[in-house]
């Protein structure tokens, strides 16, 4: 395809990036050198120095190269936003081992598989963790764990008055094993150790990010250093006004998916940014860290701010600090894009990318021309096309409906342990990304939906997402989701899942003759559901998969 997107790049947007032969640890290295007294992470009120931070990662790498870990290793990190994390992070890259986040909301089983496919012999997690990680040991290849306590890292009172209120629950004391080992006691045995130098390539392996399982098995994206490295300075370039040791980025987005790795912690760290961490997205924190620390990037999901947007004390809170965000995970409604610059006097644009691919592919530029409901340009050095979905073989042209396929130097790998996907997935170099996708004239890309999200009913096909659209501009509705069930007669029907604004009342036939007025007959869903919440993935992805199962769940019972 002719790259057309170029000529509607803003013109500060390079092209092509000539991206430094550094891993992620050098880089950081680099930054920690030139922002030595800068704050780097600040959580829960306590503040480390690029210094500081810098210190304790090459505590921790020593520390963990005298247990046994060497270059190509598996290190499990299953830990929440906060400290703990980059320290961790970082330090495993230090000596050239890989690192494999784990979502810290999973169960025991969900923890089994991934350790044992990614073949982690390492784990770095929490005293919450403690006992379903011992739990699932025998039946995986961990040899050590290390264990630290959120609090490690808070201040003084604040962590005084946290143990004081844990210690009055019963039973939440955690005894941790004399084979296990304690963060901060190695933090100290280790103070003041270099690493061992290892040499590290830009095509080692640097993570195994796990896909998040909505649309089935969890697959391990194979991302090497030079993808995430690639993907850091691609996003930077985005952001045209971008000023390194000055930016302070807002991290809710988890640390273990893709999205919140490289728009918030490399970003941020590797460009010496300061990171205001929270563990998880509780709106009354997010609106009071915003009022008090004042953030200008604030990467996140629509979920996040639709809540921001319908917060009803929002007026108490000054947000008018951010500046750039860049919305992903999910699609953009317009209205909630409007009226979050709106609030915040900032622009929020939608992008789009997959663990697959570091994540970033394609963005709305900030400051140029917008198109309402696509996910905007390729980032600098990435090609895309749109092909046939039958075989995947023949280009499509502009305006016509087909698979998105991406090429360039954020694409993974591989997946882990799946020949027979990679040949499926990636051929002659593309990236095959199971989107649906059409491209305009001026190389602006939509997405149409997922594939396996497509609504055969009635001898049409649907995508979900059109829908969603028209139910996000009803002024009474907060969230929606659409979804196909099993239909006796037509295949599949579809279902508008319906979370309302606080305080608002509305009926099934308001929501049906709303879409009657706005869509085609057949793409009206015969059947509307008002629930209090949406079932969503830790980054606020809805799981239509998980509305689905509940459909057949409700269905056999009926039978």
């Amino acid at each position: 395809m002719e790259k057309v997107w170029l000529e509607h790049y803003e013109k500060e947007v390079p092209h092509s990036i000539n991206y430094p032969s550094l891993s992620l640890y050098q880089l950081f290295q680099q930054s920690a050198k030139k922002y030595s007294q800068q704050p780097a992470v600040h959580f829960m009120g306590r503040e480390l120095t690029y210094s500081e931070l810098s210190s304790q990662i090459d505590a921790l790498a020593a520390a963990l190269a005298e247990l046994g870990v060497k270059k190509g290793d598996r290190v499990a990190i299953h830990l929440p936003n906060c400290t703990q994390f980059p320290i961790a992070f970082f330090a495993v890259h230090a000596i050239g081992a890989v690192v494999v986040p784990c979502n810290p909301l999973y169960v025991a089983r969900e923890m089994e598989y991934q350790l044992k496919d990614s073949g982690a012999e390492t784990i770095i997690t929490l005293t919450r963790f403690y006992k379903m990680i011992k739990e699932v040991q025998p039946k995986t290849n961990l040899k050590n764990i290390v264990v630290s306590n959120i609090k490690d890292f808070f201040p003084g009172l604040l962590s005084f008055l946290y143990t004081v209120a844990k210690e009055k629950k019963e039973g939440d004391r955690v005894e941790i094993a004399k084979e296990d080992h304690i963060f901060t006691g190695l933090l100290s045995k280790y103070a003041g150790k270099e690493p061992p130098a290892v040499e590290v390539s830009p095509f080692d392996r640097a993570v195994f990010l796990y896909t998040g399982g909505t649309t089935g098995v969890s697959k391990g994206a194979v991302l090497q250093h030079r993808n995430l490295v690639a993907n850091m300075f691609q996003v930077k370039a985005w952001c045209t006004d971008y000023q390194d040791g000055k930016e302070v980025a807002l991290g809710v987005l988890p640390f273990f998916h893709s999205y919140g790795l490289t728009t918030v912690l490399n970003l941020g760290l590797l460009n010496g940014a300061k990171l205001v961490l929270l563990p998880r997205f509780v709106l009354e924190d997010v609106l009071k860290t915003i009022d008090k620390q004042k953030p200008t990037l604030f990467p996140g999901v629509p979920t996040i701010y639709v809540a921001i947007n319908n917060a009803p004390d929002l007026n108490k809170y000054d947000i008018k600090s951010i500046r750039i965000c860049i919305s992903g995970a999910a699609p953009l409604p317009v209205e909630v894009q409007q009226q979050f610059e709106k609030n915040t006097g900032g622009k929020l644009v939608e992008g789009f990318g997959l663990s697959e691919t570091s994540p970033v592919t394609h963005a709305n530029p900030v400051y140029g021309v917008r198109k309402p409901g696509s996910i905007g340009l390729p980032m600098p050095d990435t090609e895309y096309k749109i092909v046939d979905v039958e075989t995947g073989e023949k280009e499509l042209p502009i305006g016509e409906i087909g698979e998105l396929c991406i090429r360039g130097p954020q694409v993974m790998e591989g997946y882990l342990n799946m020949p027979e996907e990679n040949a499926q997935s990636i051929r002659d170099g593309w990236f095959y990304t199971g989107d649906i996708a059409r491209a305009d004239e001026d190389g602006y890309t939509y997405i149409v939906d997922r594939k396996k999200d497509m609504v055969i009913a009635g001898g049409f096909n649907i995508y979900p997402r059109d829908i969603e659209e028209v139910l996000y501009a009803h002024p009474k509705i907060m969230e929606a989701a659409v979804a196909g069930i099993n239909d006796p007669y037509r295949g599949e029907t579809l279902k508008a899942y319906i979370v309302l604004k606080e305080g608002e009342t509305m009926t099934e036939e308001e929501v049906t003759e709303h879409c009657k007025t706005n869509l085609a007959a057949y793409k009206v869903p015969k059947l509307v559901e008002f629930r209090p919440e949406l079932p969503k993935t830790m980054i606020g992805k809805v799981l239509r998969r998980m509305l689905r199962e509940e459909e057949e769940k409700k269905n056999q019972q009926d039978k």
